[in-house]
């Protein structure tokens, strides 16, 4: 009887256990971005191929710097190219992060990616980064990232799961006759 129940107790724990990273994992894969980032110099471009055509436009794409909030504010630049590429370059750029942002035409965002522009140096320098927009910032007194309610409910069941589990080592540890 009493292994039967052990048997039974631990099976549950290893079910809920294999559970639970395949619900956590499921939530990243909106962040994937549909577009590609580089610097040369001075200059950023961007493409992608997530846009079609509607009305004789692709859609915009804007370079925000890091006081800027929204898609508006940044240097807009209309998407030209085929079905197959959709592209938007911005010149001059001065050193420092930005974020690109790119809408097609029909009001879907292909993507967002942070860049780092390093200067007006002929050498090409590629440092786009696939990270949500407004994250992690030095000096800026730490992150700023919006967790969704199923990553604190999951992070919150973790924590308990680890306390209850704790505890009831310890239990068993003060009393070594019972399971």
């Amino acid at each position: 009887m009493r292994i039967s129940s052990l048997l039974l107790r631990s099976g549950l724990t290893v079910a809920a256990a294999s559970v639970l990273p395949l619900s956590v994992a499921a939530v990243p894969a909106a962040a994937v971005s549909g577009i590609s980032v580089s610097t040369t110099g001075s200059t950023v471009s961007v493409t992608t191929s997530a846009c079609t055509n509607v009305n004789g436009s692709w859609g915009t794409a804007s370079l925000l710097n890091s006081r800027q909030s929204n898609f508006a504010q940044g240097r807009q630049v209309s998407l030209s190219g085929t079905a197959a590429l959709q592209s938007a370059a911005w010149a001059g750029v001065s050193a420092g992060t930005y974020t690109v942002i790119v809408v097609c035409s029909n009001g879907v965002t292909a993507g967002t990616q942070s860049v780092i522009v390093s200067g007006a140096t002929p050498t090409r320098t590629i440092s786009a980064t696939a990270s949500p927009s407004r994250g992690v910032m030095g000096g800026m007194g730490g992150s700023s990232t919006d967790y969704g309610t199923l990553t604190l409910v999951g992070g919150g069941v973790l924590v308990g799961a680890g306390g209850l589990a704790t505890a009831w080592f310890l239990r068993r540890k003060s009393k070594p006759y019972r399971l």
